[in-house]
């Protein structure tokens, strides 16, 4: 394991991965809700995971919707199906909790939960889930952070469509 942190308009974000910085396993805000310990992250190398920052520095300047970085997600089969469903809601659109209930076959409470334990926050966007009605709900990041990444991906009002 090792990790690299980079800057970004919403803060330093740490990225951790394997030892060859080929596979991103997480990526991390300060004071992240459901952070690990950072002795897990290995030693620092801020010039691994060359191609994860480059396309994390494109999606910040508007000219990047999706990433295609080798990720890895551990957690439990709960977890990693919600995470599943987190990854279809494409850019500039959004999904609300009981969505992605609805289509696991739980609560939308057990569904925030898997969305909590995201690790690889912004790489598997969900920031795009929301509550009922558009509401801003709780972020591993904040909601404020939250808020600057669905507006990054706002349509121009006449494409809009979505919940916020």
């Amino acid at each position: 394991m090792k990790h690299a942190i980079i800057d970004s308009p919403i803060g330093e974000l740490t990225l951790v991965g394997d030892g060859d910085g080929d596979v991103v396993t997480g990526l991390y805000f300060p004071h992240h809700w459901t952070r690990p310990d950072r002795t897990a992250f290995g030693p620092r190398d801020d010039s691994a995971f060359p191609a994860a920052a480059a396309q994390l520095k494109e999606y910040f300047a508007g000219q990047r919707t999706e990433f295609d970085v080798p990720t890895r997600a551990d957690g439990p089969a709960f977890d990693r199906a919600v995470w599943a469903e987190i990854a279809k809601i494409p850019y500039g659109a959004t999904a609300t909790y009981g969505d992605l209930a609805r289509s696991v076959g739980v609560l939308p409470q057990e569904v925030g939960a898997a969305v909590g334990r995201n690790p690889l926050s912004i790489l598997v966007a969900c920031h795009r889930v929301v509550g009922k009605n558009g509401k801003l709900t709780g972020y591993a990041g904040g909601v404020r952070r939250k808020e600057f990444l669905l507006e990054l991906e706002r349509p121009p009002a006449d494409e809009r469509g979505q919940l916020w």
